[in-house]
């Protein structure tokens, strides 16, 4: 065999295997990659999420309670106190003055009480010695009037014992009077004392008022005053001296707010797992005992009832979670105000379908049919029938190198963080597309594919994209 046949021979080999790859290649290049999965069962759990702080159940702001300079502080931020404790005084120069005043004037109204007494005791017996007068006086009137009828004596004998018996009559009732009139005075003194008593009980309280004392056990959060300044009490519309602020520690919750869209799902009692920023690496276990009803706007948390603005914005509700007690708890660790995310158990499917959210699309079943027997290129005859899209997935079918997805609508339930519950449409084991992103977004029934799930170098303009 010549050269030049040779030759001719390996350029035909050569221009057919170009042809063959140009042909594989061209088919190759047809052919859409898509990652996929599997429906399986599983144990489910829909979550909730919501971000706020750490906050006691209870706590108080102590404001002052009399107007002066603060004299002594007793505690300072982060002590433990009792109930009763002394936490501050303010100056009690004053109350104490006039406590004191009070009291002399007190006592001096119990000498005078005595004094009266001892009057009335004196007129009783002035009375006594009266009584017993006036019965001599009455025999000898007697004696003199049976003598005078007989006429043994003369009238003006007589006459003088009618005038000393009729002068004793007057000098019992002159000192029964004086007894009415020492009782009125005991009386009237009685009631000085009594007004005394109670005046004394306001100096008191006035003087109780510069001490603060702790009104429950718990956890001093807050000492906004020093030593040496001067405290005011709060009248109407305009707030007094804040001394300190008191939290019991021994109920502490969760206080977060929950995105609008969510708040449907939260009722009270349902479980929840709480997260602190400061304390990484621990889980402390609640539950949901507060659903706001009052919308609040997320930029500034007011209440939308309390917004003078017309603005459409996202808004959120509060829910309090309460953390569980126990020995195992810790919760001594905690401290108003901490940054907390609670994670609130909404639903909980055991053995549950389950299939990847990101698999969900939302298709108009009748193209999809038309798409699926033009092997994804629909004529132009039948692109024009369109009805309501519904939800599905698309269904890996076929065997070998010949794959193809098929529209599949689904009924689905309870959402979880990255798996969504299948009610109906699909079976344990079935392959379906799970992405990528974009793949999906133009992927129809029909449509050669080819299985490819290999984890994909993440660029910028995906970055930007999700």
């Amino acid at each position: 065999m010549s050269t030049k046949k040779i030759v001719a021979i390996v350029v035909i080999v050569l221009i057919l295997a170009g042809i063959i790859a140009g042909v594989v290649l061209y088919r190759q290049s047809k052919i859409v990659k898509v990652a996929t999965g599997k429906v399986v069962r599983e144990n489910l759990i829909s979550e909730v999420s919501g971000t706020g702080q750490i906050k006691p159940k209870t706590y108080v702001n102590i404001g002052a309670t009399s107007f002066g300079r603060i004299t002594h502080l007793y505690v300072k931020e982060g002590d433990r106190v009792h109930k009763g404790d002394i936490l501050a005084r303010v100056e009690s120069v004053q109350p104490e003055a006039t406590v004191a005043a009070q009291q002399a004037a007190i006592a001096s109204s119990r000498t005078d009480i005595a004094s009266y007494v001892a009057a009335e005791n004196t007129a009783q017996a002035n009375i006594a010695e009266a009584k017993a007068d006036l019965e001599q006086k009455k025999f000898d009137y007697d004696r003199s009037l049976a003598l005078y009828n007989a006429k043994l004596i003369a009238k003006q004998d007589f006459d003088a014992k009618k005038a000393a018996y009729d002068m004793s009559n007057a000098t019992l009732a002159q000192r029964e009077a004086a007894l009415a009139q020492a009782r009125a005075q005991t009386a009237s003194q009685r009631a000085h004392l009594d007004q005394a008593v109670a005046s004394q009980r306001s100096n008191f309280d006035a003087l109780d008022k510069t001490i603060s004392r702790a009104p429950f056990d718990g956890l001093v959060t807050n000492v906004p005053v020093r030593e040496g300044e001067t405290v005011v009490v709060g009248i109407q519309n305009a707030e007094g001296s804040t001394l300190m602020t008191l939290a019991d520690m021994s109920i502490i919750t969760a206080e977060v707010k929950v995105d609008e869209t969510d708040i449907v799902n939260i009722r009270m009692g349902q479980v929840a797992n709480i997260t602190v920023d400061a304390l990484p690496g621990r889980t402390f276990k609640g539950h949901v005992t507060e659903v706001g009803d009052q919308a609040l706007l997320r930029t500034t948390g007011i209440a939308t009832s309390q917004s003078t603005t017309g603005t459409e914005e996202a808004k959120d509700f509060k829910v309090v979670v309460t953390l569980d007690q126990g020995p195992d708890a810790h919760l001594e660790e905690l401290r108003p105000g901490l940054s907390t995310t609670a994670k609130i158990t909404v639903a909980e499917r055991p053995n549950a379908l389950t299939l990847p959210i990101q698999a969900l699309v939302q298709r108009d079943p009748d193209l999809e049919k038309i798409f699926s027997a033009h092997d994804g290129k629909p004529s132009d005859a039948d692109s024009s029938a369109k009805s309501a899209p519904i939800q599905g997935v698309y269904l890996l079918t076929g065997d070998g190198g010949k794959l193809h997805p098929t529209f599949v609508p689904v009924t689905t339930g309870v959402t979880g963080t990255t798996d969504i519950e299948v009610l109906s449409g699909l079976k344990p084991g079935d392959e379906i597309v799970v992405g990528r992103y974009q793949v999906l977004r133009a992927l129809h029934s029909g449509s050669p594919v080819k299985r490819d799930n290999s984890t994909p170098v993440t660029t910028s303009d995906d970055e930007d994209k999700s």
